[in-house]
């Protein structure tokens, strides 16, 4: 309980009660006087009407007096604000969310105004967020979605070629059904990330191999090493196997390999390795690239935080934030560990399988 706003509202109305108060003794004072002087004359019908008329003069001037302090009181204490907040309304109709209204200062008078505008901040950046989010998950789906479909295209050209071996058709044919299976694949995940952002779903475990996993996904990208000459030096142990949803995880490492690859220069490295115990599964993901700064790493993960924006390669600022929400519902653990001109190493921890044992066995 807020004592300090209950013991406001009581002055507030004990003052209105002194005023009042004052009111009506000046009323009824002035009355008292006017009836009193008449007395000492004659006490007539005429006097008590005088006194009853110039009583009630007063009465209306004090009346007019106190409406118009009012209109101004309202004129300044409430429409003023009011107009604040309304004009602040409409640019948040308009689609204008960055539109903040700054308080009224301590005054006690604006109290409630002041809380009023706290939720309409709040609300207009909740509501900015997600339209960044909109906007950024646009983006985002756009980028994954252009180099399949650049490969489909690509394929689909080379093919009207008629010159064309049976060799090479099967081959282009084959590259389109692979990239036309990785784009619904890309699709599917993108509908459930964001279902999962809404709490919608919960992840599908299964039992599978975390190593063929990550070779698969790291062959994805082979072009992409071959055409900037990097290095790529893996250490992955065979037969690791661990109870997760197989498709979110490969968004995480999609995402990871594609940071890594996109911030190495022509000429580095990438690394990828894969180590276990008893109960953890650790994937390092690391790379020779531009690296990110000590007080970027703290916001990282945070979604729409691009860091240093001066790189023409830097993201959208929601990928990494993606990663972190899948490895948090797999209730894994992410790191990163960075330095500025020598790169990054990303570090996902997960749960092994209970049953990996057997799998190894078989």
């Amino acid at each position: 309980m807020n004592y300090k706003k209950i013991l406001h509202g009581m002055s507030n109305w004990f003052v209105f009660f002194l005023v009042a108060a004052f009111v009506v003794t000046c009323c009824m004072t002035l009355f008292i006087t006017v009836m009193s002087e008449s007395l000492d004359l004659t006490f007539t019908e005429e006097n008590i009407s005088t006194a009853a008329k110039l009583t009630f003069g007063n009465v209306l001037l004090i009346s007019l007096l106190f409406t118009i302090i009012d209109a101004v009181r309202r004129r300044l204490m409430v429409d003023r604000p009011t107009k604040h907040i309304v004009s602040a309304g409409e640019r948040i109709t308009s689609g204008d969310f960055s539109v903040r209204i700054e308080p009224f200062g301590d005054n006690y008078a604006y109290e409630s105004f002041n809380s009023i505008i706290d939720c309409f901040n709040k609300m207009a950046e909740e509501l900015g967020s997600v339209e960044t989010l909109r906007t950024d998950f646009i983006a985002n789906v756009s980028h994954e979605l252009k180099t399949p479909l650049a490969v489909i295209q690509n394929y689909g050209t080379m093919l009207q070629s008629p010159d064309l071996t049976d060799e090479k058709r099967v081959e282009y044919a084959k590259g389109i059904t692979d990239n036309s299976r990785r784009l619904a694949s890309l699709i599917t995940n993108i509908l459930k990330l964001n279902k999962l952002e809404n709490q919608q779903i919960f992840p599908v475990s299964k039992h599978f191999d975390l190593s063929e996993q990550l070779c698969e996904s790291l062959l994805q990208f082979e072009e992409i090493w071959e055409q900037k000459n990097i290095d790529i030096e893996t250490e992955i142990e065979d037969g690791i196997y661990i109870n997760s949803d197989s498709d979110l995880l490969s968004l995480v490492w999609n995402n990871l390999l594609s940071n890594a690859f996109k911030f190495t220069e022509s000429g580095g490295a990438v690394s990828v390795s894969l180590s276990a115990d008893d109960e953890y599964a650790t994937v390092k993901i690391s790379d020779t690239g531009c690296g990110i700064s000590k007080e970027t790493g703290k916001h990282i993960f945070e979604k729409f935080y691009q860091g240093d924006t001066s790189h023409a390669m830097q993201g959208n600022g929601l990928g990494l934030a993606l990663v972190k929400r899948v490895v948090d519902i797999m209730q894994g653990e992410i790191a990163v560990e960075s330095e500025i001109g020598k790169g990054t190493v990303f570090t996902v921890k997960l749960k092994r399988s209970d049953a990996v044992g057997m799998e190894k066995a078989d």
